[in-house]
């Protein structure tokens, strides 16, 4: 197969704290907003964390029917609105593409535990034929991607890929390479998570994992501060039509940008802590970077994983310095998650969004909460104001439990041949 087809981003689909679209989203990131606030989706009392990014007005039903919205998790839910948004973004209809040319991967850290959680309770409280038949299509990790395909009409390859926080990094960096050896002309590539119910919030307690500032979750998450205590955890999906560039010309599509290179890398380390020396990190930007025949001194902007957690804010910014050297200095970073929190499996596509947004209209997003920063976190974090700024050349990181690396370059494709 060819190995040299050019792979575009030609629709863009989001559901987050912040808004209900693309428009919506990114201008609440633009403007230094958060979505996060106290949680509504259940009593919190008793819980060292009361506090999350909700996303707050979604109904499935207004996109998807009350019949099949009942038939889905909804984190498969927030996958297949964001997934149609993309499509509509993209012009992308059941017309005008092969449906056999057109795969699905979304990645989700966690798939259908709000669905499985309520289940337990059903068995535990009323015995096991009450248990819905539904339980496991909608608890299994892949049925987001199913889903997707469905509403779609998608019938290329279709799956999910889970490696926890860098999941839809991944599923974009994995749908990039089928495009790229010519096994599919499209592919809806992206995550998915819906992660608010008490037992995923008691367990990433239990691991002293989140914030636990609760006296103002506004103000909660704070990347790269000297005061960060955990990161917030949210919910959401974020889909991006990854097209070849002979399909995109074919329907006269504009590409938004170029998905240019991709690295993945483990640090074979921990179970949930990043590796001190942030090396495996540094391996997987560099990389991402070669593949993409892109020199350090080309980067714009680095959207980082930036939790806020008090070991990954540090060890990332040593990955950034060995990645990118004096650059490191030079090119302006930002932690999105202070705003949205931490979409979990979602969160490496939201942020690839976010970079493609930051290409599209000259805008770097700022990292919100950053006040007294810490002094191992010296970089340019582009402290709680948006900049403006051309971006020909930005890079997103994603880093995930058990030592999952995973970086995306995108190019502006009238700018970097």
């Amino acid at each position: 197969m060819n190995e040299n087809h050019r792979v575009f981003i030609t629709g863009i689909g989001i559901i987050s704290p912040l808004g209900l679209d693309v428009e919506s989203t990114w201008s609440g990131i633009v403007s230094g907003h958060s979505g996060i606030d106290f949680i509504t989706a259940f009593d919190t009392e008793g819980f060292d964390t009361s506090f999350a990014g909700e996303v707050k007005g979604f109904n499935a039903e207004d996109y998807l029917g009350r019949k099949e919205a009942r038939r889905m998790d909804r984190f498969a839910q927030l996958a297949a609105v964001a997934a149609q948004e993309a499509c509509r973004d993209a012009q992308l209809t059941r017309e005008s593409m092969d449906p056999y040319r057109v795969g699905v991967i979304i990645g989700s850290g966690i798939g259908g535990i709000i669905t499985l959680s309520q289940q337990f309770e059903v068995l535990s409280q009323r015995g096991p034929k009450r248990v819905t038949p539904f339980l496991i299509p909608m608890m299994l990790a892949d049925m987001a991607s199913a889903q997707v395909s469905m509403v779609t009409g998608s019938m290329g390859a279709n799956y999910c890929l889970v490696s926890s926080c860098a999941s839809g990094a991944d599923a974009l960096g994995q749908g990039w390479e089928m495009v790229r050896r010519g096994q599919q002309d499209v592919v809806l590539a992206g995550g998915a998570e819906a992660p608010l119910y008490p037992i995923a919030v008691a367990g990433f307690n239990a691991l002293r994992a989140l914030s636990r500032h609760n006296e103002n979750p506004q103000h909660a998450s704070r990347p790269f501060d000297v005061n960060r205590d955990g990161f917030v955890m949210g919910e959401g999906s974020a889909v991006l039509v990854l097209e070849s560039q002979e399909s995109a010309e074919r329907r006269g599509v504009p590409p938004l940008a170029e998905l240019r290179g991709y690295g993945a890398t483990s640090d074979a380390h921990h179970l949930t802590e990043p590796s001190p020396t942030g090396q495996s990190a540094a391996n997987a930007m560099t990389l991402a970077l070669q593949n993409a025949g892109i020199k350090p001194s080309q980067v714009d902007y680095l959207n980082a994983h930036g939790t806020s957690t008090p070991l990954n804010d540090r060890q990332e910014t040593k990955a950034i310095k060995l990645a990118l050297g004096d650059d490191a200095y030079r090119v302006p970073i930002s932690s999105t998650k202070s705003m949205t929190g931490h979409l979990l499996g979602a969160g490496g596509a939201l942020e690839a969004a976010f970079c493609v947004l930051a290409m599209r209209d000259s805008k770097i997003p700022p990292t919100i909460n950053l006040h007294d920063q810490d002094p191992d976190c010296d970089l340019n974090y582009t402290p709680n104001d948006s900049v403006d700024r051309k971006v020909s050349v930005a890079m997103s990181n994603s880093f995930g439990f058990g030592g999952h690396n995973s970086v995306l370059v995108f190019t502006d494709p009238k700018e970097i041949e």
